[in-house]
């Protein structure tokens, strides 16, 4: 397969790609910056020099990089004419709008039956200051978007949750709380790769954060049934094959489903787990490819 990597030319994630693949796939970095798309009478196409989406066997995305409102709407939007035009894309651009978004990816996972913490979104001071006592006086506040912890903060105190609801407010931000969750600094992240699942168990004793890049400790984890369910209806209520699922233990005896990471890394899973997690992948990639069967040239 000749495979478009959506992402940083020096990224970690290609070498270990290109490591697996060894002769029997190609891996193409294409940066998010070029994407560019002609509109003509007989095709469309979607390009990032050096390579044509149009014309390779699969798109990995894997990154999502900042940018303006403009940027990120016409990125997504050339993904799903490729995805349109007969492209195999992975995870597929809806799957990664829906995930990014907390606010619509808790929504989802509600929906799907999955128990996720108490959560209130709102715009104003007043409304966030009655959900900060509605939700017990003990909130996280995160970002609408972020990962690997930046951003979150835990808020007890009124007072100061009052101020930082002024600051966000004028910043135009939109307010994004969860219940605080008593737990033993502990969760969990099953990777999903198609029907496959793998998982790691992150401890932080000196946080109850417990992302990787905090500072936490991973180990591996056996999945059982359970919790594989649990995380195949999370990665399914996105819409994404590859996920990864943070599942939070907590004191009560409950598994809460936190988020889905549509764009999922894997470097301390695969060392926890001792797994080679991008063979995983492009073995998913190649299977996805054959249930499509031969792309047809005219659609393009």
């Amino acid at each position: 397969m000749r495979i478009a990597f959506l992402g940083s030319a020096d990224s970690w994630y290609l070498r270990d790609l290109q490591r697996a693949a060894g002769t029997r796939h190609e891996l193409v970095a294409l940066p998010f910056s070029r994407l560019a798309s002609s509109v003509a009478a007989d095709r469309l196409a979607v390009t990032s020099p050096p390579g044509d989406l149009n014309g390779l066997d699969a798109v990995l995305v894997r990154t999502m990089p900042p940018g303006s409102l403009e940027q990120v709407v016409f990125r997504m939007d050339a993904l799903a004419q490729a995805e349109a035009a007969g492209g195999l894309v992975v995870n597929p651009p809806r799957a990664i709008e829906v995930a990014v978004d907390k606010y619509l990816a808790t929504a989802r996972l509600r929906a799907a039956g999955l128990r996720t913490p108490e959560t209130i979104v709102c715009q104003d001071v007043e409304s966030a200051v009655e959900a900060f006592q509605l939700l017990g006086g003990d909130v996280v506040l995160k970002p609408l978007f972020g990962s690997e912890g930046r951003g979150i903060a835990r808020l007890q105190d009124e007072a100061l949750a009052q101020r930082t609801f002024q600051l966000l407010v004028q910043l135009g931000a939109v307010i994004y709380l969860q219940r605080f969750i008593p737990h033993e600094g502990v969760d969990l992240r099953v990777l999903v790769i198609g029907s496959q699942v793998l998982g790691m168990r992150r401890r932080n004793p000196q946080d109850w954060r417990t992302n990787i890049s905090r500072g936490a400790v991973g180990e591996p984890c056996v999945v059982e049934e359970p919790l594989a369910q649990m995380a195949h209806r999370a990665a399914q209520a996105v819409g994404a094959t590859v996920a990864g699922v943070d599942i939070l233990p907590g004191r009560d005896g409950l598994l809460y489903t936190l988020e889905v990471n549509a764009v999922p890394g894997w470097k301390g899973l695969a060392r926890a787990c001792r797994v080679d997690v991008a063979a995983l992948v492009l073995e998913h990639l190649a299977e996805l490819s054959r249930r499509r069967g031969p792309a047809d040239p005219d659609s393009r």
